[in-house]
């Protein structure tokens, strides 16, 4: 796929695990159309692409609001999911590539976007890469949720205990050197220090939807580490996901309730 060992193993961590990411994880919030569009001083895109669209879940977002939307995702497994996800959607489709290489036109996006990925890419070519697809004037974003949603505070620090034990066992069983992220404190700075955007700001938003235990637990098991694990051949128990699931079951009860998601969306403008 690639010259640069990380971008296999980066790729490689997310199989086997579409159908629970695309159940569980948030879709971005309606927000940032209204947003980017004003920012890129447009009423409608004519065409929206979005780097590593996973299933599809932060492409389908602009479905009516573009004349085109295309999501680039490299993760075969990935990409099926948000293919079936959007049957029906005429002017969605998504193709193989990289945020380095996505094969695309120059100029022939008023905005691309990033969602919960752009940590997973490296820098310098995907900044170049998203320059060369906008027009002047057009806008990147790269949107990152805050996981766990705002829920429940005794249910979050049994969610990052998990988070932790699962990075660690990851660490310890299964070791990838190749894998490679980018700390998504930095994106701002990076792309600032990358010389691709005249302008750059970091912004806040929020949303709501409506979740259950299953939900919180299904969340916790769409990271990747816990994917690594199971592609290893561990099982539930030996990772630890009966107790988690328990222990969230018995915080949070069996209904439903309201899911707060926060973003910190970095804006930079070609």
């Amino acid at each position: 796929m690639s010259d640069a060992p990380h971008v296999d193993a980066n790729v490689g961590r997310w199989f086997g695990i579409a159908a629970v990411y695309d159940q569980s994880r948030p879709t971005p919030p309606k927000a940032l159309i209204p947003i980017l569009t004003q920012i890129a001083r447009i009423t409608r895109p004519r065409c929206v692409v979005d780097l590593g669209s996973g299933t599809g879940l932060s492409t389908r977002l602009w479905a009516d609001d573009a004349d085109e939307v295309i999501g680039i995702e490299p993760n075969d497994e990935m990409r099926q999911v948000a293919e079936a996800s959007s049957v029906g959607l005429t002017n969605v489709r998504y193709q193989k590539g990289l945020s380095i290489a996505t094969g695309l036109p120059d100029a022939s996006a008023e905005i691309v976007t990033a969602s919960q990925s752009l940590h997973w890419m490296e820098p310098t070519g995907t900044f170049a890469e998203i320059a060369r697809l906008l027009r002047p004037g057009g806008v990147f974003a790269a949107i990152d949720g805050d996981f766990p949603p705002t829920v429940n505070w005794e249910a979050e620090i049994i969610d990052e205990a998990f988070k932790d034990r699962v990075r660690r066992l990851a660490i310890e069983r299964a070791p990838n050197k190749n894998m490679r992220q980018w700390e998504k404190d930095g994106h701002l700075g990076r792309m600032q220090a990358s010389g691709q955007f005249r302008y750059t700001k970091e912004i806040a938003l929020s949303s709501m939807e409506t979740g259950s235990a299953e939900r919180m637990v299904n969340i916790a098991l769409s990271r990747s580490p816990h994917q690594v694990l199971i592609n290893a051949g561990m099982t539930d128990d030996e990772i630890g996901i009966p107790a988690f699931r328990a222990e969230m079951h018995r915080l949070l009860g069996e209904g439903t309730f309201p899911l707060y998601f926060t973003y910190r969306v970095r804006i930079g403008v070609k």
